[in-house]
């Protein structure tokens, strides 16, 4: 029997990509609504209910009320909002993080899609603060890199009008008032006491994203050394199929010199990397890239929800 699936919010950029990675699965039949009642509130919550699998594709606010609206205790819920990524009651769906982390999204009716940034965050530090390497205390510092495609359908359009402003052809750091919605998961799930000092850059690329998290080797625990420092990430995510460790070679792991931000695209795979010197006191760069709308939205949801069927966490997704 082929599980029904209903995508709530199925024309925002996160809706459009979870329907082409389902379109070609045969284990699945989607629910569509019809486009006259896409805001009709009994409908949505007939769709709803009659969903195993419901993803919200929605803002905050409307995906709080329509999990208010499920009342068939049977209905699982992916929800790609900031809206519970936080709330110890929902799974966080960032899998690779442990194995507490896989199991609790493979047992429970509600689970909360990570963010972009987060993702990429969360990929690099989590394993080294859970590890004792990086204290619960520490104030780490990072920014990303990411596509335009991550401002929704406004965004993608501003950056692809003809009459575009040449502004928009220059990176464009925002965010400045140090509250990006991404720093309240960034903390919690890393399992640190205060926010990171973080500030995203929107570039001229439809999609793509880089996070780059600055350790001094002085802020660690023990005698850690960027070596050190990739074999521990290396050990972590060395069977996940998402996520893949380069070598510690800036020959290997650069492109002519240089960190390629969109080399994840169209995939949900995540590269994390690791750089560092030992002059002076010693520094480590951690970048983690990966698709925004790819291991960063969409094909997080994606994966999540083929661990709540039962199927390879890998089903419908490419990789490379």
């Amino acid at each position: 029997m082929k599980s029904k699936i209903y995508v709530d919010g199925q024309e925002g950029t996160t809706g459009l990509r979870i329907n082409e990675y389902l379109a070609a699965r045969n284990d699945i039949e989607i629910l569509k609504i019809d486009p006259d009642k896409r805001k009709d509130p009994a409908e949505r919550k007939r769709l709803l209910n009659a969903a195993d699998v419901a993803f919200l594709c929605l803002p905050d606010a409307a995906s709080r009320e329509a999990v208010a609206m499920i009342d068939n205790p049977y209905t699982r819920v992916i929800d790609a909002s900031t809206a519970f990524r936080t709330d110890s009651a929902w799974a966080y769906g960032l899998p690779e993080l442990s194995p507490a982390h896989r199991k609790k999204i493979k047992t429970s009716k509600r689970i909360a899609n990570p963010g972009c940034h987060a993702t990429a965050f969360l990929l690099s530090v989590y394993p080294l603060v859970s590890a004792g390497i990086i204290p619960a205390e520490a104030i780490l510092t990072c920014f990303s890199l990411t596509g335009y495609s991550g401002g929704g359908k406004k965004m993608i359009a501003q950056y692809e009008a003809p009459d575009a402003p040449g502004k928009l052809k220059a990176p464009r750091h925002y965010a400045l008032g140090m509250n990006h919605k991404h720093l309240p998961e960034m903390q919690k799930i890393a399992g640190l006491t205060h926010p990171p000092l973080f500030t995203p850059v929107v570039c001229n690329v439809h999609s793509g994203l880089a996070v780059e998290v600055f350790l001094p080797v002085s802020l660690l625990r023990g005698a850690q050394s960027p070596q050190k420092v990739h074999a521990q990430l290396a050990a972590h995510y060395e069977r996940e199929p998402f996520v893949e460790v380069l070598p510690f070679d800036p020959a290997r792991a650069l492109d002519d010199g240089f960190f390629d931000m969109t080399a994840c695209n169209d995939t949900n795979r995540a590269d994390l990397a690791v750089f560092g010197n030992h002059t002076g006191e010693g520094q480590i760069v951690l970048l983690c890239r990966l698709d925004n709308l790819g291991k960063g939205a969409a094909g997080a949801a994606v994966q999540c929800l083929n661990m709540l069927l039962g199927a390879p966490e890998t089903a419908g997704l490419s990789i490379r």
